[in-house]
């Protein structure tokens, strides 16, 4: 009989050098979306409370394109429905490789950020819920308002504050976010979509059907695949259902596995990588800063009043307090139920500065405000509550990480975030005592096996 025992279960253990360099690359430019999106963010609240903010409001309401399948839009509508089907688009394409091809294809490894992200949905919501339970209005549509996390911000605050900090958690925070972006779409799906028809939604499975079968047979071919992404997201958007939904089930389609090029030998990343190397550019420079430009504006006049509301405190705290606590209690039981141990790279006041960047709930928060909410008085105070909660969280995340990055600094010297190709990963990492400076942490076994501390 073997007796071995089996090896210590690890929270956080490093990734592979491939998933290392990919989430790197992802890294850089979302940063630069993060950059861009606080720009158009800025432009937004300048312009809507500056002498000129009617022309703002003239500018969000112009209304373009065709009446047929209701697409005569304005363009706030149009950088909703529009624009942030890009943007789920390339983070369903992330998810699924992630899932199907990345570390997180282990069921194990797989568990924290998805146990993570369900945690930081579900507790920012019944704290939402707690401070609106008795007010009318329908304050209670916004429940889901504080259980978004905007990956470019959450990722550009971490890049700027938490350079030193251990790879395995800019990992960590990148499949939190897309999880809880998913989780977000399924939420607008099923609470947020009114007047189905079923007509429309069924015959959207025929480009969707068609576009599936094109990138099966690993055809690149933009000028067909564009044609059937559009009609996929028109017959969606016709059909009721909220039409950001379409990037999700179009980016579900494209297949994860390397394929081979025309007339080579050589085997080259598949679709799924393909296309998110030419739509994440888009997604982070030009649809979601738009997005903010055009949804971002509110007036700063009745700031006080907005922050009153129930719904703005619900908000606030949620995104503050409620993702934190949600995170990091799900990452504790998955730690307890499983009798894992951190990695000896990381302590819990790690794992709590990535969770306070959760509480950064700025692009598909303003969407959910907008849904539930209209064009209303709340509406407006539950864009105040989301700027006023994401900078709350920001600046707690910013003031805890750079704490941190600085101990990891003095420890480890140069970032092992990003080692060359022929430096061997283990080299790199820091001994126990180094990467726990300032962490009082007790491990689950006392001890770490030499297969996880050099895997």
């Amino acid at each position: 009989m073997n007796t071995a025992a089996r090896p210590e279960a690890v929270l956080f253990r490093r990734g592979s050098w491939w998933e290392i360099r990919r989430i790197g690359e992802v890294l850089r430019q979302e940063t630069i979306g993060g950059v861009l999106l606080l720009a158009g963010t800025v432009v937004a609240m300048a312009w809507a409370n500056s002498p000129w903010s009617a022309a703002y409001e003239s500018l969000r309401a112009l209304t373009v394109g065709p009446s047929a399948m209701h697409l005569h839009l304005d363009l706030a509508a149009w950088a909703a429905d529009g624009l942030l089907a890009i943007f789920f688009f390339v983070a369903g394409l992330e998810l699924k490789q992630q899932f199907v091809a990345g570390d997180l294809r282990d069921p194990r490894r797989a568990a924290v950020p998805v146990a993570a992200a369900v945690g930081g949905v579900i507790v920012p919501a019944l704290i939402y819920l707690a401070f609106t339970v008795g007010d009318g209005g329908g304050a209670l549509k916004g429940w889901a308002i504080p259980s978004a996390t905007d990956i470019a911000f959450a990722l550009a605050v971490l890049a700027v504050a938490g350079r030193h900090l251990p790879s395995a958690l800019r990992t960590f925070l990148l499949t939190l976010a897309v999880v809880d972006d998913l989780l977000a779409i399924a939420i607008i799906a099923v609470f947020y979509s009114s007047g189905l028809s079923i007509l429309p939604l069924l015959a959207a499975l025929v480009p969707l059907a068609a576009f599936a079968a094109l990138v099966r047979r690993q055809a690149g071919c933009w000028w067909l695949l564009l044609p059937l992404a559009a009609a996929t997201w028109a017959l969606v958007h016709a059909s009721g259902v909220h039409a950001t939904v379409a990037g999700v089930l179009l980016a579900f389609t494209v297949p994860v596995g390397r394929r081979t090029e025309h007339g080579g030998s050589g085997a080259v990343p598949g679709l799924a990588a393909h296309f998110e190397d030419r739509v994440r550019p888009v997604s982070a420079a030009v649809a979601v800063p738009i997005f903010a430009l055009l949804s971002a504006g509110v007036s700063l006049g009745g700031l006080r009043t907005a922050l009153a509301d129930s719904v703005s405190l619900g908000v606030v705290v949620g995104l503050v307090a409620g993702k934190v606590a949600g995170i990091v209690a799900a990452t504790w039981l998955v730690a307890r139920f499983t009798h894992a141990s951190l990695d000896e790279e990381l302590c819990w006041i790690d794992v709590m500065g990535v969770a306070m960047l959760g509480g950064i709930g700025f692009t598909v928060s303003l969407l959910i405000g907008e849904l539930a909410f209209g064009a209303s008085g709340r509406d407006e105070h539950s864009k105040v509550a989301v700027l006023a909660g994401s900078l709350v969280a920001t600046l707690l995340a910013t003031i805890l990480l750079r704490l941190r990055n600085r101990a990891c600094r003095r420890s480890t010297g140069p970032s092992p975030a990003t080692p060359t190709k022929t430096a061997s990963l283990t080299s790199t990492r820091p001994t126990a005592t180094a990467a726990r400076v300032g962490c009082q942490i007790t491990p689950a076994t006392g001890h770490h096996s030499d297969s996880n501390r050099h895997r």
